[in-house]
């Protein structure tokens, strides 16, 4: 039975002042009467005194008597049980793990550095204290396995794979998500409560690093090379047709061309341009 069942005890003030009166009545009983059976009461005090413990806020104890689940103290407070109680300190507090960077490769064989940050705490205390053997080590290599599943199952980006919509760089929202509903199926056998999972550091392995840095920064001198033609083209069109609209000049086909050709550079280079003054005609 993995069934968490909570557990009423009674209240620590009022025990102790039952400990208290019959350890003081015992030695008075012994002075007086100087009679050995009063040291009876004084075993019985002593017995009864590893009964007591406190549970803070979202603290818990798990009480165990010989080997048998008597349920779960989550009350704060101070009180008493069965001195022969083993009583298991659990927090039902959240906690933060964060994982340390390790080294996988990707859907295509990328290698890549890549750690998880968790949220976490313990919902179902029996799980905890009787399912696994450390819940908190539990946690701490069930993210590795989940993190090192999760980076196999998408590229870094899509520029070797193309069609992927979803990448660990590009698509956070989905990827977490299965984080997620990962490290919750893989820690329910704990009795733990995934409050939240997402990816804390995501680089390239440095043996790729810069050989992926280079072509992303060339991919991006294409975007932008691209958006700077088309600019230009629509900026030389705009020209010519507002030039033959107004009249300013009629221009033949070798002076279109020679405009385009000039208006394409300045409008395209990465450096100022400085202007020749053609002051014959195109062939001289």
């Amino acid at each position: 039975m993995n069934v968490e069942k909570e557990n009423n005890p009674i209240s620590g003030y009022l025990m102790l002042a039952v400990v208290f009166i019959l350890f003081a009545v015992s030695i008075f009983a012994l002075i007086v009467f100087k009679n050995p059976i009063p040291t009876l009461g004084l075993l019985i005090s002593l017995i009864l005194t590893p009964g007591f413990f406190y549970v803070n806020p979202n603290g818990s104890r798990v009480l165990v008597l010989f080997g048998d689940y008597k349920g779960t103290v989550k009350r704060n407070g101070f009180f008493w049980v069965n001195p022969f109680y083993v009583k298991k300190k659990i927090s039902l507090r959240a906690r933060n793990f964060d994982s340390e960077r390790i080294k996988v490769n990707d859907k295509v064989g990328n290698p890549i550095l890549i750690g998880v940050i968790l949220v976490w705490k313990v919902e179902n205390t029996y799980k905890a204290a009787f399912e696994v053997d450390d819940y908190e080590n539990f946690v701490r290599i069930q993210s590795d396995a989940a993190v090192r599943k999760l980076a196999g199952r998408y590229p870094y980006d899509n520029f070797e794979d193309g069609e992927a919509e979803i990448t660990l760089r590009s698509g956070l929202d989905e990827v977490n998500h299965a984080l997620e509903e990962t490290l919750s199926q893989r820690l329910e056998i704990a009795g733990i409560n995934v409050i939240e999972a997402r990816i804390g550091y995501l680089a390239y392995a440095s043996e790729i690093a810069g050989a992926m840095l280079r072509r992303q920064q060339a991919t991006a001198i294409v975007a932008a090379r691209h958006k700077i033609v088309e600019g230009a083209v629509s900026m030389v069109d705009m020209a010519l047709e507002q030039l033959s609209e107004k009249d300013i000049i009629e221009l033949d086909e070798e002076r279109k061309a020679a405009m385009v050709s000039n208006l394409m550079v300045v409008l395209c280079a990465d450096k100022d341009i400085t202007p020749v003054v053609n002051s014959g005609t195109l062939n001289h």
